[in-house]
């Protein structure tokens, strides 16, 4: 199992998975395929809400909107989970190629539905795929965004300044985890030796570094401050270098890209 206890001479190999459980398992064993050593400590929990008369109302009248747009693998495994039987004549648009993979992983591809995602890896975010969306032809027409209960505002508000009528509706919420014992323990060890952080969101990240204070104070947060980033998008490299972290490597979406930096450093 990805978490069995490391041997002390390969320690400085170990890769913190730190995706939301859910996401987590299948890259764990993915960096282990590639001779890796992986440990799995989720920075943010996802769960269903509580009350999904919202998100089922909306999801049942798919067909009115000219485009449905997902901020997170998170989100299309919600909706997915809320209507299984999905229109794939509805348009889609997605921000990187984890939700890409997300949907592939439910048969919505290029080949059966009309997906529209940024094309620059290293920036996969609401501007980018305001780019490459064709807002005139949406002008006036209803788009639906699925999203977590909080989040950004940039890809809502770049479409309603093109006159696009938007609709967002919440399809999870996510949550710093519970900072218990165990996982007091767990992080301990992990910053008292070097390892490679696979950081996801920036949001994570700031929760990562309250733990940390939380457990061992300054001196923890420079221990921290001292492991490698490894990270998908330019706006989380650019918040570790905010937060004190000089050893930051940025890919591209995507665990390919991800996987390719891991193994650079074999």
């Amino acid at each position: 199992m990805p978490e069995a206890a490391l041997p002390a001479a390969t320690l400085h190999k170990t890769v913190v998975i730190t995706r939301p459980l859910a996401q987590a398992t299948g890259l764990a064993q993915r960096v282990t395929a590639i001779g890796r050593c992986a440990v799995i400590f989720p920075l943010l929990d996802i769960a269903a809400l509580p009350d999904q008369t919202t998100l089922q109302a909306v999801l049942a009248k798919l067909e009115q909107f000219a485009l449905v747009a997902f901020v997170s693998p998170n989100a299309i495994s919600a909706a997915f989970n809320a209507r299984p039987d999905w229109p794939l004549t509805v348009p889609l648009a997605v921000m990187g190629e984890g939700s890409r993979a997300a949907l592939a992983d439910l048969g919505v591809t290029d080949a059966n539905a009309k997906i529209i995602r940024p094309g620059d890896l290293r920036r996969t975010d609401s501007q980018t795929l305001l780019a490459e969306l064709d807002l005139a032809a949406l002008k006036g027409r209803q788009v639906l965004i699925l999203r977590g209960e909080s989040g950004r505002e940039l890809l809502a508000d770049g479409l309603r300044e093109a006159g696009v009528q938007v609709t967002q509706v919440a399809a999870y919420r996510r949550s710093a985890p519970v900072f218990d014992a165990a996982r007091a323990a767990k992080l301990q060890g992990l910053i008292d030796t070097p390892n490679d952080w696979l950081i996801t969101s920036s949001e994570a990240l700031h929760y990562l570094l309250q733990m940390v204070e939380q457990l061992a104070g300054h001196a923890g947060l420079l221990k921290m401050q001292q492991q490698r980033l490894i990270v998908p998008h330019v706006r989380i490299a650019e918040t570790a270098k905010i937060l004190g972290f000089s050893n930051v490597t940025l890919t591209g979406s995507g665990d390919e890209q991800l996987l390719a930096a891991l193994q650079s450093q074999l």
